[in-house]
């Protein structure tokens, strides 16, 4: 049901980012390419990895998880950061999300990394209750901040 992803997936991989950006009422945000996320997952230099859920049913991909590696100074070392986690709705309570974070945790405990974590949306009930079932918790205290854009140019101007 669990896979690494290939080449081959970046063409579903950029349809299912496009998806959650639409789900998560941001699509004109959406600006990666397939070019862009084949170089991303597949370059000489990967900067993060994926892996596809397909079904047990017809063989086809119904979802993925996008992550890479960070590191915690704290703990001294590694851990996934999950960028994003998608199941197309049509295919969702089959098991696959839960399948996607189980190969992830899989992964950090074969390969000692000290944590797995992920951003989700305040208003993504839905998501909040599947994650919480699973065992992870919010970080209270933690408040995300982003340059981006024109304050990113601006800083890195000065």
């Amino acid at each position: 049901m669990i896979r690494e992803a290939t080449p081959a997936d970046v063409p579903a991989i950029h349809a299912m980012v496009r998806e959650l950006a639409d789900y998560e009422k941001a699509l004109d945000e959406a600006k990666a390419t397939e070019e862009q996320l084949r170089e991303a997952l597949f370059g000489e230099r990967p900067a993060a990895y994926a892996h596809i859920a397909v079904s047990d049913e017809d063989g086809e991909v119904v979802g993925f998880a996008l992550w890479f590696l960070n590191f915690s100074t704290w703990r001294g070392v590694h851990g996934v950061y999950l960028e994003d986690l998608y199941v197309r709705p049509e295919r969702r309570g089959k098991g696959h999300g839960k399948a996607l974070l189980a190969e992830l945790a899989r992964i950090c405990v074969e390969r000692g990394y000290g944590r797995l974590e992920w951003s989700v949306l305040d208003w993504n009930a839905p998501s909040i209750a599947f994650y919480e079932s699973l065992g992870a918790r919010p970080q209270d205290g933690w408040t995300v901040y982003r340059l981006d854009d024109g304050a990113l140019e601006r800083l890195g101007a000065a």
